[in-house]
C-alpha cells in the first residue's frame, strides 16, 4: 500500500524537450617560460556569488574545453598550486557556438611585485538563494582546531558549551558527513566532529529549507560537512602539522593520483587534543517565589578535561570507465581514544552555618572504532543531461568505555564503577535518476533506504564494605532499530522568462523500535525484565519553490515552503540514567514523538560588484516540540530518582508543546577595498513557546538575536589577518533564560616558498570569555549556571603543498559538473 502511494505521485508530475547549452576554450601557460600547465583548473561561475557552474582541468597542452554550458553571462577562475589565480568577467555563452578566450598567463606566486595585491581569492561563503557554501581554507582562526571549532565560525551556525551546534537558534539541525549521514559518528555526531581535525574538511553547505530531493529530517535544515577529495591530473598532496597550548597536535597529510582511467585519493589525520573546561551552579530553595531561609544553598564549581587521540584515514578511488560512466569506491576509518575527566566541589550551607565542603571526581576512558565503506554509481544516458547515480554505504561504530566515580561525604567515601559499551550498524541505500525536458525544465526521482541498529549497555557496581556491588537500578541493556524507507520527486521549470517554479513531494515510511532489558536476576526470572517501545509512522512531506529572477543578472526573490521532520535520537530516547553529577541528573525518554516541522520562507539576494547580500524572512512552525524538561522536587516522577538529595535536579526529555519562531536573517559579504573585505551575518527573531497543560507552565514569548562578522585583510600579497567576532543575545526559554555568549577569534597566516607553503597562527577566544550561561527557575527551586568546554587556545601551522604533474601525459580532460545540493532554482 505504501508503495502504491508513492508511485501514484511520481505519475502526476509530467515531462517536457532540451536545454540550449555552449562551450569554452581556453589556453593556460607559465608567463615566465611560457610553457603549457598541466592540470589547472577552468571554472565557470555565475559572475555575481560566484557559484559554481562546470569546471575542467587543462590537458598535457594547456587547453580546457568545457562544453555543455547552459547560455548566459558567466564569470572564469582559474587556478593552479603555486601561481597567482587569474579572474575574468563578462564572458559571454551562445547557444551551439564555442567561446575562444585565447591564451591566459599565470603568474608564480612570490614573483609578483609587492605593491600588487592578489584579488583572485575564492569567495570564503557562496551565496545561494537557498543554500550558503562556506569555504573551510578560507577560514584561517579554524586551522588546528576540530570540525566542531570550524562550524562555530560559520555564518548562521551557533555551537553551545556542551559542543551542540545549533542553526537560527534550533540545534534540531541534520547532520551529514559527504552527503549522508556517518556511521563512524555512532549515536552522538558531536564526539565525532570533537575529534575530526577541521583540515579534513573542504567546505560546509547549509541548506535552510530543503527540497523533496533531501532527508525530510532537520527542524531548521541541513548541515552538510564535505571532506577534502582532490582531483587533479598527476600525483599532488598536502602537509599539515599543527601545535597549541594545552598539548593540542595536528598532523596532516593528502594525496592524490590522476591519470586517463582512474583517480585515486587519499588523506590521513593526526590529532592529539585536548580541552579544559569550567563550570558553576548555584541552587537555592524556593516559597512563593522569594528565598527560603532555612533552605539548603548548594554551590557547584566544576573543572573538566576533555582529551582523545584520533586517527582517521580517508581512501578512495574513481574509475572513468567512459565518457559517461563512472565507478568509484571509498571507505573512511576512524580510531579514537577518548579521556574524560570532571572534578566537581560540592558547598552546601543553610543560612550562617559553616559550608560542608564535599568534593567528586570521575574519570571516563573511552575506545571508539568507526569505518564506512561507500560504492557510487554515475552513468549519463542518452539525453544531454539525463543521468542516473546511485549510493550504498555500510558504516559500523563500536565504543567500549569504563567510568570511575569517587564522591568523598563527611562521615564516609561512596565509590562507583561503570563498564559502558556501544554497537551499531547503518546501511544507505539510495538511487536518483535527473531528465531533462526542455530548456531550464527538468525532472527528478530516486528512491533512498537508511537502516541503523545499535546496542548500548551500562553495568555499574558500587562499593560497600570493600566489596563491590552490582547496582542493578542504573544497569542496563538498550537496543535501537530504526528504518526510513523513502520516494521523492521533484519537477522544475521555467514559467517564463523570469519566473521558476519547483514542486516536490516527498513519502517516507519510518520505525523506532526499542527494548530496554534489565540485567537485575530476580526480575530477568519472573519473566518481566524488558520493556519495549515501537513508533511506526508514515509521512508526506511537500516542497514548493517559487523563484523571480529581478533583472536578469543573478538578483532573485524565493518564496518556499516545506513540511520536515525532527526524529528522536539515541541518547534522547535511551533510559539510562547518567550519574556524573548525582545533583544533576539527565534520562532519556523511550516513548518521545517526532517534532512535526511547517517552514516558510522568503529571500531576497541582491548582487554588486563589490557587495552582494542574501536576506531571508522566515516562519517555523513546530509541532510535539522535543527538549530536556527539568522537574520540580515535589514532582512524582522526580521523587524517585531525587529522594533524600535536596536541591538535586532531574531532567528528562519531552514532547513539551508547540513552537512558533518568525525571524529576519542577513548575510552579507562585502570587499571594501581591493585589501580588504567583511562578511557579515545577523539574525534577529520571535519565539512563542506554548506548553502543553500537564506540565503546568506558562507560555514563552521573546524576540532574541545573534550575529557575527569575519574581517579579512591582506596587508601584502602573502600576508593576510583574518578577525572573527560572534554574539549572541539574552533569551527566555521554558524554564527559565539564556544569558548572553560572545568571543573573538583572530589568525595571521604568511605564505612561503614561492607560495607552496604557509605558516599560520591563530587564537580562538582571544579574550577569554566565550562561554554559556543561564538559570531555570521552578516553583520550590531556583539555580544559576554557567560552563565552558573550552578555554583561550593558541595554535602555529604549517602548510606545504606540491606536485608532480604530467605523470602518464593523458590528453584526456576532467569534465565534471560542480556539486550540486540546489533545493530551487
Amino acid at each position: 500500500m505504501y508503495l502504491k502511494r508513492i508511485y501514484l505521485i511520481l505519475l502526476l508530475l509530467p515531462f517536457y524537450a532540451i536545454a540550449q547549452q555552449g562551450n569554452l576554450k581556453v589556453k593556460i601557460i607559465q608567463q615566465e617560460n611560457k610553457q603549457p600547465i598541466l592540470g589547472a583548473s577552468v571554472t565557470i561561475v555565475t559572475p555575481t556569488s560566484k557559484a559554481p557552474i562546470k569546471g575542467r582541468q587543462t590537458d598535457n597542452s594547456g587547453v580546457a574545453l568545457i562544453d555543455a554550458i547552459p547560455t548566459g553571462t558567466y564569470s572564469l577562475q582559474v587556478t593552479y598550486v603555486g601561481m597567482i589565480n587569474h579572474d575574468a568577467d563578462n564572458i559571454q555563452i551562445t547557444s551551439n557556438k564555442t567561446l575562444d578566450l585565447g591564451t591566459i598567463e599565470l603568474v608564480e606566486a612570490g614573483k609578483e611585485l609587492e605593491e600588487v595585491v592578489v584579488q583572485g581569492r575564492v569567495a570564503d561563503l557562496q551565496l545561494g538563494i537557498d543554500k550558503k557554501v562556506f569555504d573551510v581554507s578560507q577560514s584561517l582562526v579554524s586551522v588546528g582546531g576540530t570540525a566542531q571549532d570550524l562550524l562555530g565560525n560559520v555564518p548562521t551556525l551557533q555551537v553551545d558549551a556542551d559542543g551542540a551546534v545549533s542553526l537560527r537558534g534550533s540545534s534540531s539541525v541534520k547532520i551529514l558527513i559527504d552527503g549522508k549521514e556517518s556511521a563512524m559518528a555512532g549515536s552522538d555526531v558531536n564526539k565525532l566532529l570533537q575529534s575530526l581535525p577541521a583540515d579534513a574538511v573542504s567546505k560546509v553547505e547549509i541548506i535552510t529549507n530543503p527540497s523533496a530531493k533531501y532527508d525530510a529530517e532537520g527542524q531548521s535544515g541541513i548541515i552538510n560537512i564535505v571532506l577534502k577529495k582532490n582531483i587533479r591530473t598527476g600525483l599532488n598532496g598536502n602537509v599539515t602539522a599543527s601545535a597549541g597550548n594545552y598539548d593540542n597536535y595536528n598532523a596532516g597529510l593528502t594525496l592524490n593520483y590522476r591519470d586517463n582511467k582512474f583517480n585515486y585519493f587519499g588523506s590521513y589525520n593526526f590529532r592529539h587534543g585536548r580541552n579544559l573546561g569550567e563550570g558553576f551552579t548555584k541552587t537555592i530553595g524556593l516559597i512563593n517565589g522569594v528565598q527560603d531561609p532555612n533552605s539548603l544553598v548548594t554551590e557547584t564549581e566544576n573543572e573538566s578535561f576533555r582529551k582523545g587521540i584520533n586517527n582517521s584515514l580517508r581512501l578512495g578511488m574513481d574509475y572513468y570507465a567512459n565518457d559517461k560512466t563512472t565507478l568509484s569506491l571509498g571507505g573512511n576509518l576512524s580510531i579514537r581514544d577518548n579521556d574524560r575527566g570532571e572534578d566537581l566541589f560540592y558547598k552546601s550551607y543553610r543560612g550562617q552555618q559553616t559550608p560542608v565542603i564535599t568534593p567528586r571526581t570521575s574519570r571516563q576512558f573511552e575506545k571508539d572504532l568507526g569505518y564506512d565503506l561507500s560504492f557510487d554509481f554515475k552513468r549519463e544516458l542518452k539525453r544531454e543531461g539525463e543521468e542516473l547515480t546511485a549510493n550504498v554505504t555500510y558504516g559500523n561504530d563500536k565504543e567500549d568505555g569504563t567510568n570511575d566515580y569517587e564522591q568523598t561525604n563527611p562521615s564516609f567515601v561512596s565509590k562507583r564503577f561503570n563498564e559502558t559499551g556501544e554497537k551499531g550498524q547503518n546501511w544507505n541505500f539510495q538511487l536518483d535518476y535527473l531528465l531533462p525536458l526542455g530548456e531550464n525544465h527538468k525532472f527528478e526521482a530516486g528512491y533512498r533506504t537508511t537502516l541503523r541498529n545499535s546496542n548500548d549497555f551500562q553495568y555499574s557496581d558500587t562499593l560497600a564494605n570493600e566489596l563491590w556491588i552490582p547496582d542493578y537500578t542504573v544497569s542496563n541493556e538498550f537496543e535501537m532499530k530504526s528504518g526510513v524507507h523513502a520516494l521523492y520527486a521533484n519537477y522544475q521549470r521555467m514559467l517564463g522568462e523570469r519566473i521558476g517554479l519547483q514542486v516536490g513531494l516527498r513519502a517516507e515510511d519510518a520505525y523506532l523500535n526499542t527494548e530496554n532489558k534489565s540485567v537485575d536476576p530476580d526480575r530477568i526470572a519472573t519473566g518481566n525484565y524488558s520493556d519495549k517501545g515501537n513508533l511506526d509512522y508514515f509521512r508526506l512531506y511537500p516542497s514548493a519553490f517559487l523563484t523571480y529572477d529581478v533583472n536578469g543578472e543573478g538578483d532573485k526573490v524565493q518564496l518556499s515552503y516545506s513540511r520536515r521532520v525532527q526524529r528522536p535520537r539515541g541518547w534522547q530516547v535511551n533510559p539510562f540514567v547518567s550519574l556524573s553529577d548525582p545533583l544533576n541528573i539527565r534520562q532519556g525518554n523511550p516513548n518521545l514523538m517526532p517534532e512535526d516541522i511547517h517552514a516558510m520562507e522568503m529571500s531576497f539576494a541582491k548582487f554588486y560588484d563589490k557587495w552582494n547580500f542574501i536576506t531571508t524572512a522566515y516562519y517555523r512552525r513546530v509541532n510535539d516540540m522535543t527538549q530536556p524538561l527539568q522537574y520540580d522536587t515535589n514532582d512524582p516522577i522526580a521523587a524517585i530518582y531525587l529522594e533524600g538529595k535536596e536541591n538535586a535536579t532531574f531532567m528528562r526529555w519531552e514532547n513539551v508543546g508547540s513552537r512558533d519562531n518568525a525571524g529576519l536573517e542577513l548575510i552579507s559579504k562585502v570587499n571594501i577595498i581591493n585589501w580588504w573585505d567583511a562578511t557579515a551575518n545577523a539574525n534577529v527573531y520571535y519565539q512563542r513557546v506554548n506548553p502543553v497543560e500537564i506540565y503546568n507552565i506558562n507560555k514563552v514569548e521573546n524576540v532574541a538575536w545573534d550575529a557575527n562578522l569575519t574581517t579579512n585583510v591582506k596587508f601584502t600579497s602573502t600576508t593576510s589577518l583574518q578577525v572573527k567576532g560572534d554574539y549572541r543575545a539574552p533569551m527566555k526559554t521554558l524554564q527559565g533564560r539564556m544569558k548572553s555568549m560572545h568571543g573573538v577569534d583572530l589568525a595571521l597566516r604568511q605564505d612561503i616558498l614561492k607560495g607552496k607553503g604557509s605558516l599560520l597562527f591563530n587564537v580562538r577566544d582571544v579574550f577569554d570569555k566565550r562561554r554559556f550561561g543561564g538559570d531555570t527557575n521552578l516553583p520550590t527551586r531556583y539555580s544559576d549556571f554557567y560552563h565552558r568546554w573550552s578555554r583561550r587556545t593558541f595554535n602555529l601551522t604549517f602548510s606545504y603543498r606540491f606536485g608532480l604533474q604530467d605523470l602518464t601525459k593523458s590528453k584526456r580532460n576532467d569534465d565534471r559538473p560542480m556539486d550540486d545540493m540546489e533545493g530551487g532554482y
